[in-house]
């Protein structure tokens, strides 16, 4: 039996999926196949009323979409907050608690293993098991638990007990990280994505800014109010909580929003029969994706490691005291917090998606170089380092949508964040070897080399890219005219295929007579009461379609 077109449509990429307010102008296969689907018009918002009336409550409308998207960002708000409490108290934690550096390097190690393989299992559950609302709301809880465990166990001084809690923490959060992805793709799949995927992290980096400017005047609040010692550090920490509150609130609220959209403009959350996310499906997805995966580990182990260890290399390299080298090792996270959602914009303007990830990656190796090679002012090198962070960060998730199909999403990017996730657990102890071993001019080459890789798996993408249908590197143009003629082929087949069904089916429920050598007005011979063969119905089709775009609609196809 054929496939149905929504089956077809579940299948494809986001590129080949994208659906519009109304067909193509002088499109005459539309009307046909809303004939077939018997679509009905009484939608909530056919006649909007009150508040649905307004733009704020209608999902369709940008304004509502804006609003959900200032709630996907503040979901992981407190997650980026929370991350780095101890390094924003990293003096107070070591004397408060009694700790040593090995113990305290654990608060962080212990969040990212578990991740190298619970992100991808996270992702599959949102895709096979909860759904993208539940998940949400299931891994939010969790790591809402994580954080109230980890300061209860600072306030007891259990230092097992917080490792607990971050370990819980750490499972929370990165398989929250892949469903605010899903969330994104699901609300703004199309022109407006690399611009979502920027404010994210823009949201991220303010979280872990913000995290940074408050926590140190909150512990003094805390213990000019008599609280000492590691009750202070205890407390605090449940004072940070109330960020993971929040996000829970978020959390809930946007699930809420989502059910209602859902509901209001009809959308089929269900996959198709038989197309649900399966593990033996990480073997069909494409190399260009494998070449993402690369991306992410090479690339940002040469960020993140680099700012773990970058206050110690600019006070030895350049002399600087230990505020302004706080102060220069944070600028890649003060400019990605301004200028990813403005390189977003201009991705979602631009496309080429691939050519900027290409661009990010050479001007990241030439801040790299100025730091490694030249005594020039450092502030240049971490600004462009900034700049160049923020554009492949807007230009580099959106593209696992172009590649992968939309029922498949939470794997693939729970594949992308376990991924990275080893990668960083890995390189960030390398780099302490090598810091030890050689210096932070070996560092540095170091961290070039992983560049060098991400560059070589862009090309890659490139030339696959380029081998195929080329949507990767393609202007919003390229790729709106891309998609409609895909989906006028696919539209073409289903309405074909529905025609080989009801004409089966008449041939089964209407018995055969004997030939009277009758010939319709195709010219083709017929059984006198049987239905007319497909390939007169196709015909029949072809001609209103190609020689009266204007004929009535109500004519039937099958008489």
């Amino acid at each position: 039996m054929p496939r149905s077109y929504e089956e077809d449509e579940a299948r494809r990429p986001i590129l080949d999926a994208q659906e519009s307010d109304s067909e193509a102008p002088g499109s005459v296969i539309a009307p046909a196949r809303e004939r077939i689907l018997h679509r009905s018009d009484d939608d909530e918002l056919s006649q909007p009323t009150g508040c649905g009336a307004s733009a704020c409550c209608n999902p369709s409308s940008a304004t509502h979409r804006f609003m959900a998207l200032i709630f996907m960002c503040l979901v992981g708000f407190g997650s980026y907050f929370c991350y780095d409490n101890p390094g924003a108290l990293q003096d107070k934690f070591k004397s408060d608690l009694d700790l040593s550096t090995t113990q305290f390097v654990w608060l962080y190690s212990i969040y990212s293993w578990p991740n190298v393989i619970l992100c991808f299992i996270g992702g599959f559950l949102i895709d096979r098991v909860f759904g993208i609302r539940l998940g949400t709301i299931i891994y939010m809880f969790i790591l809402l638990i994580g954080q109230l465990i980890f300061a209860t166990g600072a306030l007891i001084n259990a230092f097992w007990l917080m490792i607990l809690g971050r370990f819980l923490f750490g499972i929370g959060a990165e398989s929250l990280a892949v469903a605010q992805n899903n969330y994104a793709v699901l609300w703004f799949k199309g022109k407006e994505l690399n611009m979502v995927f920027g404010l994210q992290l823009s949201f991220a980096r303010v979280g872990s800014t913000v995290n940074f400017l408050v926590m140190v005047p909150v512990y003094n609040y805390v213990r000019d109010l008599g609280y000492t010692g590691h009750q202070c550090t205890g407390v605090v920490l449940l004072l940070a909580t109330l960020t993971c509150v929040m996000s829970m609130l978020c959390a809930l609220i946007l699930g809420w929003m989502d059910k209602r959209a859902a509901r209001i403009l009809r959308r089929n959350d269900n996959p198709p029969n038989g197309e649900v996310a399966k593990l033996s499906d990480i073997g069909t997805f494409k190399i260009s994706f494998w070449m993402v995966t690369v991306i992410c580990v090479a690339y940002y182990v040469a960020i993140f490691p680099f700012i773990a260890l970058g206050k110690v290399f600019f006070m030895r390299k350049f002399g600087f005291t230990p505020e302004d080298a706080n102060t220069v090792n944070s600028i890649v996270y003060i400019v990605a917090g301004v200028a990813s959602p403005l390189f977003g914009l201009i991705v979602d303007r631009t496309g080429r998606n691939v050519l900027w990830v290409f661009v990010s990656i050479t001007v990241t190796i030439f801040a790299h170089g100025l730091l490694a090679f030249t005594f020039y002012n450092p502030y240049v090198a971490m600004i462009t380092m900034g700049m160049a962070y923020s554009m492949l960060a807007s230009s580099l998730w959106p593209l696992v949508a172009l590649i992968v199909p939309e029922y498949q999403l939470g794997t693939a990017y729970g594949i992308c964040q376990s991924v990275q996730n080893l990668g960083l657990a890995v390189i960030s102890m390398f780099s302490g070897l090598i810091v030890d071993k050689g210096g932070y001019f070996m560092l540095e080459i170091f961290f070039i080399g992983w560049l060098v890789v991400s560059l070589l798996a862009t090309i890659v993408i490139w030339l696959y890219d380029a081998n195929n249908n080329g949507a990767l590197n393609m202007s919003p143009k390229e790729r709106e005219i891309a998609a409609s003629k895909l989906r006028i082929i696919f539209e073409f087949f289903f309405l074909s295929n529905s025609l080989v069904e009801a004409a089966n089916r008449y041939d089964e429920n209407v018995a055969p007579v004997p030939s009277d050598g009758s010939v319709n007005e195709d010219g083709v011979t017929t059984q006198g009461g049987a239905a007319p063969p497909v390939e007169s119905i196709r015909n029949r089709y072809l001609n209103r379609v190609l020689d009266s775009p204007n004929q009535s609609d109500s004519e039937p196809l099958i008489e």
